[in-house]
């Protein structure tokens, strides 16, 4: 009798992604180069109500989402969508790259941000990093979002008390890592360990923790110093 074929061999289902732009020009441009990249864009909206409207029934992993839409704007969606299905990841894709703006977009749960400048290439691989767990910004974005972390930390901002199950000392060394930027990839290779499971470890760590994503995550770990203490310096280890 034939062996059959192992589940592991089938491929991973396309990416399931939203457009929210009320540009039709750049919209239609984002969801052809999304899709030439393999992904299914699975719903597009203009505004900010038909995004809240489509999005439970089109149930994307990753919803890229300007912030000047007619309303509810961008960061209002990401409250909404986030409160309807915090699995799914939002990433901003806006002409603005104002502080004020990439600040208020994080707050809110985005775990990425790429400014309009960037390139297919560039918003392709954003979406498939976020899909992943990864937090993604346009480079200099990153420096800000945790520049600003550690001002409301020295300001007296409390930190999220973690619960009572306790992080092992690999989760530990993960958080350590996040909290100094580091992508999963990167981790991975410094740990010698697979990107799978590192993000294993990270969703066990949210998990105890309490926290939705990598920004909240990132955040706690500042707030409890961990991005100031010497993390894994790359020697390989059983995970």
């Amino acid at each position: 009798m034939a062996d059959p074929t192992p589940a592991a061999d089938a491929p991973d289902p396309p990416i399931r992604v939203m457009v929210v732009d009320d540009h039709p020009m750049w919209r239609d441009a984002v969801e052809r180069d999304l899709v030439a990249a393999g992904l299914e864009v699975v719903a597009t909206a203009a505004t900010g109500a038909e995004a809240v409207a489509r999005f439970p029934a089109a149930r994307p992993a990753v919803v890229v989402l300007d912030l000047q839409i007619p309303a509810p704007n961008g960061v209002e969606v990401t409250r909404t969508v986030l409160a309807h299905d915090p699995s799914a990841r939002v990433l901003i894709l806006s002409a603005s790259g104002e502080q004020e703006d990439v600040l208020e977009a994080v707050k809110a749960g985005a775990t990425g941000y790429l400014v309009k400048s960037a390139s297919s290439k560039e918003l392709v691989e954003a979406v498939r990093r976020v899909a992943g767990g990864d937090s993604v910004f346009t480079p200099g974005l990153a420096g800000l979002v945790l520049g600003e972390f550690r001002r409301l930390d020295q300001a007296g901002t409390e930190p999220q008390a973690p619960p009572g199950e306790r992080l092992t000392e690999r989760e530990t060394e993960i958080l350590k890592m996040v909290a100094k930027g580091l992508s999963y990839r990167q981790i991975a290779e410094r740990l010698v360990i697979s990107h799978r499971t590192v993000q294993n470890h990270v969703q066990n760590t949210l998990r105890k923790l309490q926290m939705h994503n990598r920004v909240q995550l990132t955040r706690y770990a500042i707030e409890q110093g961990l991005d100031e203490t010497d993390g894994a310096d790359g020697a390989g280890g059983v995970p």
